[in-house]
């Protein structure tokens, strides 16, 4: 074995259950290959799903270490102290610095605990009788401040890169065999990247709303198959192929309540970047206190389409940029891999919590992760890249769903005996 060749098991994770999956001697490119191989197998299987954390979207959108920054500056501002005098008239600018002082004393770096803080003063508040403005004032003030992180151009310069990987993304899934089932994408994000990235691609996709001028809510629309004539002499269909089913399960920044007489009371209305949010708004702000709000509808009905899903059989859940801090989810994984014998689970990221599905034995559920390092230029010191980072995993291992394992096999077939033929 050459000195300087790099081991696979030194800068790589892909377990099975708890078994490592590399050979003792296999090289990095050796685990990357094998990787994409078991990749492309499971891809093939009737039922994908893909279930996109915050992790997906890190490019565009901020991660919790500047939004906290972001608030913390707003919470000193000038501006602040003017908007809470208009709003609150005898509530001080420094008991509004103290009560954020304080909420943040809890936990420093990390925007949902402080705010679970401030939701449950509320609630206490609320219990006996009492109204806090300076608490209200405080966490509208940081909805605020992640709304407008969130409600940013998708087409601009500072979201192209996160676009661009969204577009590859569903141009991969949009043109899967039609002889599988069309692809379920389940994302906790807020943003608009996914309809974008569908809308220029003139991709098909159904998120659960009607179409025309009022875009009301029906998770019933999800049980919908979408469907071309193909004889015109005959009543034969086929499913569309270029078509995805997008479940937003925290919400989105373009649903609104509704005064409508519709069963659900939600709506999809155009939202105008960076513009702040209206009192109207239908999404769940990052706090310990999700797992309760998402019983109500209608994310109750889209976590019952997850569950539903997840129990289809010969099904592969594809985990990206996820945090596993969102019980309700969790616990929906946990019961479809109870139920459902022939679900596999594949999870991208490097996980050390107390409780997660990394550290369970099932062979059902492979973990991916890992650092290697990729050439930039002639010259130029090569630049690390995580494997388990979305972009490297759209650009490398995500499939074109839309070749067959046949085509496939026919082109390593010729690649070999091109091999042959040129070493003779």
């Amino acid at each position: 074995m050459s000195e300087d060749k790099k081991l696979a098991k030194d800068y790589l994770i892909f377990r099975q259950g708890q078994e490592n999956l590399f050979g003792e001697n296999d090289s990095v490119e050796d685990g990357i290959e094998k990787i994409r191989s078991k990749l492309s197998d499971l891809t093939n299987i009737k039922n994908l799903h893909f279930l996109l954390g915050a992790g997906a979207s890190s490019d565009a959108i901020p991660a919790m270490g500047p939004l906290i920054k972001n608030v913390t500056e707003r919470v000193e501002a000038q501006q602040t102290l003017t908007q809470l005098a208009f709003n609150q008239g005898e509530l001080s600018h420094n008991d509004l610095k103290k009560l954020f002082k304080s909420a943040k004393d809890v936990s420093p770096n990390n925007l949902e605990n402080i705010l679970g803080t401030l939701y449950s003063k509320r609630a206490y508040q609320k219990g006996v009788g009492r109204t806090d403005r300076l608490n209200d004032f405080l966490i509208n003030l940081i909805e605020s401040e992640i709304y407008s992180s969130i409600n940013i151009d998708c087409t601009s310069v500072q979201a192209e890169h996160s676009l661009n990987l969204y577009k590859k993304l569903y141009q991969k899934l949009a043109l899967r065999n039609k002889d599988l089932a069309r692809v379920n994408v389940f994302t906790t994000n807020n943003d608009l990247l996914s309809e974008t990235a569908l809308g220029f691609l003139n991709i098909n996709y159904n998120n659960g709303f009607s179409s025309g001028l009022s875009r009301t809510f029906n998770p019933a629309r999800f049980s919908y198959t979408f469907s071309r004539k193909v004889d015109p002499s005959v009543e034969k269909y086929e499913p569309l192929e270029n078509m995805v089913y997008l479940f937003k399960l925290h919400g989105s920044i373009s649903w609104i309540e509704s005064d409508d007489n519709s069963f659900f009371n939600i709506k999809e209305v155009d939202v105008t970047p960076n513009k702040p949010p209206s009192d109207k708004n239908v999404l769940i702000y990052p706090t310990p206190l999700k797992q309760n709000k998402s019983l109500g509808s209608p994310y109750a009905d889209l976590i019952r389409e997850f569950q539903n899903k997840l129990l289809l059989q010969h099904g592969v859940l594809i985990v990206i940029g996820y945090s596993f801090s969102d019980e309700h989810i969790n616990n929906a994984i946990y019961s479809a891999l109870a139920s459902n014998s022939s679900l596999s689970v594949i999870i991208f990221g490097n996980y050390h919590p107390t409780e997660n599905l990394t550290r369970l034995t099932d062979r059902r559920i492979y973990q991916i992760s890992g650092e290697i390092e990729v050439p930039v230029d002639a010259g130029a010191p090569p630049q690390k890249e995580k494997i388990h980072y979305f972009s490297y995993i759209v650009n490398n291992f995500i499939p074109d769903l839309d070749r067959s394992k046949d085509s496939e096999i026919l082109e390593e077939f010729i690649k070999s005996m091109k091999s042959v033929g040129d070493k003779k």
